[in-house]
Order: C-alpha cells, then structure tokens, then sequence
C-alpha cells in the first residue's frame, strides 16, 4: 500500500465507509492520518519539541538576597568583581585566595552568560569595578546553546560593561573541561577560541586558559580536580585556577 493524494470529498467518503466497517476503520483513519500529504507532496514531518528558552528571573532570589547583603553592608566599590555561574559561586575561598585584593563574589549557580547579562545592572555595575573575572559559558552549551550565541552574549556583556565603566578590564577565564560534560568537549573548544579571538582585539581583556591544564595527557578532564558529580571543582580545581589567575587579578 501507498499514500495518495485525496481530496477533502474523497477523504469524507472513505472515512464513512471505514465507520462502517467497525473495528477496521478506526485503523483506516489512523492510516490517513498518517499519509496526509504536507504541500510539498511528502508525508507530513514529525516536529521536534523546541527547548524553552530558559526564563533569567529564576535567579531573582539570588540577586535580592545580594542587594539585601549589600544594604546590610555595603561593600567597597573599585574592587574586583568574580561573576559568573556555579564556578564562581562554589568558590568560596576566592577572597583569601587573592590577598590585599578586594574581591567579591558574585556567583548564582545554573546561570548561563545570558543570564548573566540580564542582571548585569544589578549584580556587576553598582560596585563600579575595575576589574571583572568573568566564568559563564559552560551552561549554555549544556542547553544547546550554539558557540556562536556564546559569543554574542560574550559581546552584549562587555557592551554594557564598557558603555557603564569604559575604563573596566575583563578577564574571562575559559569554559573548563567537567568530566560529567565530556559530550560537549568540542564545543568547549570552538566556544573558547571564538571568544578568546574575540579578546585578542581588546585591549582592556584578558583570557585565562583553564581548559588546557585542566586535561590529562591523553587529552581528557582530570577527575582528581572535581567533586563526585563531576561537575563542580574541589579544593584541587580551585587552587590550580588560583595559580593561573593571579598574574592578572590585582
């Protein structure tokens, strides 16, 4: 058997004769169903479900709860702001880390760079920073987000920056290579050099690569610089990107 082309009355007709075929019509139907032609003479594509787009006012919690710390204590403004996704929050050290430099921490796990450039205003610029560590990037690849969409929203963060605090050195430090997304490895890759190209022509940015010495020699993740979800670093993780960072944070 074969999907023809019918007309609306031959389709009216054929459908009356399978009801009264009982039991057997019903199959009759669902076989039309199936062989409705689309304008292109084709049989009718199943469409994939289109990811949701993943709403940024999720993280309004977190970012009341840093307006609320700031009110009850203001921190200093001019210092060194670390934003970014799990990354940065999970650091929890990150200010002893770096001695004599005034740090603050402005992680929310789970964001993606576009969220981090949806809170820009309210969780970057009002501590008029000199100087941005930037970890965002890694989640968006996670959504399926492409690396070219990374990259733009790379530029859309550094716009607001510049157009805010023109004189604001950034220092993005690549994607990291988790054991737990070892699928995505090759996105990482292009995703790190779009934006690292990016960087080369500015001259108030900084990238620091943390995917290269993240790896082992047979070229993948080191599991000894992550926790038991292989995901988020311990200790060891951070403190290898403490190294790599401190030539530049001061």
């Amino acid at each position: 058997m074969y999907c023809r082309s019918w007309t609306s009355i031959r389709r009216r007709r054929l459908a009356g004769f399978a009801r009264g075929l009982g039991p057997c019509g019903l199959a009759i139907l669902l076989f039309l169903g199936a062989c409705t032609p689309t304008k292109s003479g084709g049989a009718r594509p199943t469409r994939a479900a289109a990811t949701p787009a993943l709403d940024p006012t999720r993280f309004e919690p977190e970012i009341r709860a840093f307006e609320a710390a700031d009110r009850k204590s203001p921190p200093p403004l001019g210092g060194v702001v670390f934003i970014g996704s799990s990354s940065i929050q999970h650091w929890s050290q990150v200010a002893a880390d770096f001695p004599g430099v005034p740090v603050l921490n402005r992680g929310f796990g789970g964001s993606t760079l576009a969220d981090v450039v949806y809170y820009e205003n309210r969780a970057l610029l009002p501590y008029r920073p000199h100087l941005v560590v930037l970890y965002a990037g890694d989640n968006d690849l996670a959504e399926d987000r492409t690396p070219e969409r990374v990259l733009a929203d790379y530029r859309e963060f550094v716009e607001r920056l510049r157009s805010a605090l023109p004189a604001a050195r950034v220092v993005y430090v690549s994607i990291k290579p988790s054991p737990s997304r070892r699928a995505y490895i090759d996105r990482m890759r292009e995703t790190n050099q779009r934006i690292r190209s990016e960087i080369g022509r500015d001259s108030l940015g900084t990238y620091v690569d943390v995917f290269t010495p993240m790896l082992d020699a047979a070229g993948q993740p080191r599991p000894e610089l992550f926790e038991a979800d292989s995901l988020h670093m311990n200790r060891a993780g951070y403190l290898l990107w403490r190294a790599l960072l401190t030539p530049v944070v001061h």
